[in-house]
Formats: structure tokens, C-alpha cells, sequence
């Protein structure tokens, strides 16, 4: 639990500094912009359904889930774990930037979310339940496939 409000409140932070910045420009205005929440239907990026948000948020998370677990495992090669993450989360966002704008992370969705106001905290119950679902699903893939048999 004090690791979840840790994220939450950094998220929020972060947010309000991003704020802070786009406000410095004439005509900012966030509820407007959507400021980077995550969305879907006509808050999509791309226009991309309900169905479709879930869907791509599911996959992603349990898979950036299955390459954390697998690069840090005790079998797998040192050193390599951050460039594998770094490089898999890269490919998350260009994957799912046109769909939701990318969350996999609940707290990053809610720091920008707060901030815009409306819809995207309308929107953000599948912003939480999605990715904490698929990266459950993830774990207990890798469970599933690496842990040893007692």
C-alpha cells in the first residue's frame, strides 16, 4: 500500500508540474486539451472504442509485466533487465498512444487525469482496473511458466 500512494502522489506531482509548464502558454487551457489523460470513444487519441481500450491496455500491461518478471528473474542474464524494460515500454507507448495515450499505470493515468477534470475522470475506473487486471494476469503467467515445482 505505501507503495501504491508513493506512485499515486508522485503521478500527482508530476502532473501538477506538467501544469504548471502548460499554463505558461496563452491559451492553455487542460480541461479543453484533454492534457494527456488517457481516453477512449471521442477521447481517444484515435477514436478507438471502449472494447479496443481495454483490450490494448490488457495486453500491454501483461506483457510489460511478463518482461519485468522475466528479465529480473534469478535465470535471467544480468545486466540486461533495464535495456529490455526501457525498449518494451517504448514499444507500449508507440503501440498504444493512438488508442488510450498509454497508462499501464494507473498513477500516471490519475496525475493527469486530476488535472483535466472532467471526462478523464470519468474515464479513469478502466484506467485502474484494466492494467491492475492485466498485470495480475502477467504475474501469474510468469508464475505459471518459471516458478519451480515444489
Amino acid at each position: 500500500m505505501p507503495y501504491i500512494i508513493a506512485q499515486v502522489v508522485g503521478a500527482i506531482i508530476a502532473g501538477g508540474v506538467l501544469y504548471l509548464i502548460a499554463s505558461g502558454k496563452p491559451g492553455f487551457d487542460a480541461a479543453a486539451s484533454g492534457f494527456a489523460s488517457n481516453g477512449y470513444g471521442e477521447h481517444s487519441p484515435g477514436g478507438y472504442s471502449l472494447q479496443s481500450a481495454i483490450l490494448v491496455e490488457f495486453v500491454l500491461t501483461a506483457f510489460f509485466i511478463l518482461i519485468i518478471a522475466g528479465t529480473t528473474h534469478k535465470l535471467a542474464p544480468t545486466g540486461f533487465a533495464p535495456l529490455a524494460i526501457g525498449l518494451a515500454l517504448t514499444l507500449i507507448h508507440l503501440i498504444s498512444i493512438p488508442v488510450t495515450n498509454t497508462s499501464v499505470n494507473p498513477a500516471r493515468s490519475t496525475g493527469t487525469a486530476l488535472f483535466q477534470g472532467g471526462w478523464a475522470i470519468q474515464q479513469l475506473w478502466v484506467f485502474w482496473l484494466v492494467p491492475l487486471v492485466g498485470g495480475v494476469v502477467g504475474g501469474l503467467i510468469h508464475r505459471a511458466l518459471f516458478e519451480e515445482p515444489k
